[in-house]
């Protein structure tokens, strides 16, 4: 499924295909097939996801939840605003699963496309269009319950998911979440109300490294730099009202009290300077160490590069050709199944999986950083090559392909 510019509309074509336009035609009457539902669509790709998920060796499974602007080249009628700005586009909500045990990805269980007339997704039965993104976790939620993963879902959500309101509805449906909080965030501490920027700064606070498996402290980076993960942790109570909106009005309404914990998360770099502090409420039980919580939070970046992949990084989403928001949808998941199958391919820990992914880097052409084996997006260009080599070779010897280039091209190929 991989496009390289605007000139290609579908796939790819391999050298079997008769031209690159029967490939084009061919993917557009899929992708605008009725017959062809998301939710049918993306059965495969949870199949996959629910065999990795048994074989981890967390009694959790981490989901988490992030938006993200799809700018299509092409006037598409069904755009939206997608930004504060002028830019059309639409709304890409996803909810990637992720390994508790080691914070591989494993893949996406559900896509929301929004657009300016529906909510494209891969849940059973379209959901009417919500008023703001936060709105579309619970549906998110309670659909988790429903994809028989095996194992306890907690939800990751940024600081788009504060919300005094919502922490309540999904406490109350019994959700497990980690969510990161705004500083200006008052609670109850101590029976004092407090700002939780205010809070996290008290210097009697008990920090402590957080260490990876192997014992060494876990390293991160951030914007401000790279460090040593610490946290600290402390009981709180949000006991305010919230604003909610009625008949398109706030309304102020009270709530119950709601206890949670706050996990005070900061970054450290080896000069002693704080880049950057986590405020996180979570309603995890307490058998779940603080640690655990900053850790699964940190991973949270696995979905910005989920998005990467499907953006700038591989898929180039904003490049492709189709002219509604449905068919967009119908490749995303598509194109999310080749992300599940280079992330398979990462985490495999066979001596032939090293062997292929270093294959699969050659024939990428990538540069990789010091120490770092593959990356998904070098592992999907070589890959696609891969696959074409495989089908150029059955109807072509490829020994005698490469006579022929050496023969012609004797500048450019090795003899021999």
């Amino acid at each position: 499924m991989h496009s390289v510019n605007a000139a290609v509309t579908g796939l790819t074509a391999l050298p079997s295909t008769a031209t690159a336009m029967a490939s084009v035609k061919a993917m557009s009457r899929f992708l605008h097939n009725e017959a062809v539902p998301l939710a049918a669509l993306i059965e495969p790709a949870q199949e996959a996801i629910r065999a990795a998920v048994a074989q981890s060796a967390s009694p959790q499974v981490l989901v988490l939840h992030d938006w993200s602007t799809l700018c299509p080249g092409r006037a598409n009628s069904d755009r939206m605003r997608a930004s504060k700005g002028a830019d059309l586009g639409y709304h890409l909500g996803t909810a990637l699963v992720v390994d508790a045990a080691d914070g591989q990805p494993l893949g996406p269980m559900e896509l929301r496309l929004r657009t300016a007339e529906a909510v494209h997704t891969t849940r059973p039965g379209a959901p009417a269009i919500p008023s703001g993104h936060i709105n579309e976790l619970l549906g998110a939620m309670a659909e988790s319950r429903r994809w028989n993963l095996g194992c306890t879902p907690v939800h990751i959500v940024d600081r788009e998911g504060d919300s005094l309101h919502h922490y309540r509805e999904w406490h109350g449906a019994h959700h497990r979440f980690v969510v990161r909080a705004d500083a200006i965030r008052v609670v109850r501490f101590q029976g004092q109300e407090i700002a939780l920027g205010d809070l996290a700064k008290r210097p009697d606070w008990p920090f402590q490294n957080v260490a990876e498996a192997n014992g060494s402290a876990l390293r991160v980076a951030t914007a401000d730099g790279a460090g040593r993960v610490q946290v600290a942790e402390v009981s709180v109570v949000l006991h305010r009202g919230s604003q909610q909106l009625v008949d398109g009005r706030r309304v102020y309404r009270p709530g119950e009290p709601l206890p949670l914990r706050l996990v005070i998360s900061r970054v450290v770099t080896d000069d002693g300077t704080t880049a950057t502090t986590w405020l996180l409420l979570t309603n995890l039980p307490s058998e779940v160490p603080a640690a655990t919580v900053a850790q699964w939070y940190a991973w949270r970046w696995r979905i910005e590069s989920y998005h990467k992949l499907l953006k700038t990084a591989g898929q180039n989403v904003e490049r492709w050709e189709q002219t509604t928001g449905e068919a967009i949808a119908k490749r995303l998941v598509l194109a999310a199944m080749a992300c599940l199958v280079v992330w398979h391919l990462q985490r495999d820990p066979r001596p032939e999986a090293a062997g292929l992914r270093r294959i699969l880097i050659r024939l990428s052409g990538r540069l990789m950083k010091h120490k770092v084996e593959s990356t998904a997006p070098a592992l999907l260009a070589g890959l696609e090559k891969l696959l074409a080599l495989d089908d150029l070779q059955q109807d072509c010897d490829l020994n005698d392909v490469l006579a022929m280039a050496r023969n012609l091209l004797p500048q450019l190929f090795r003899s021999g």
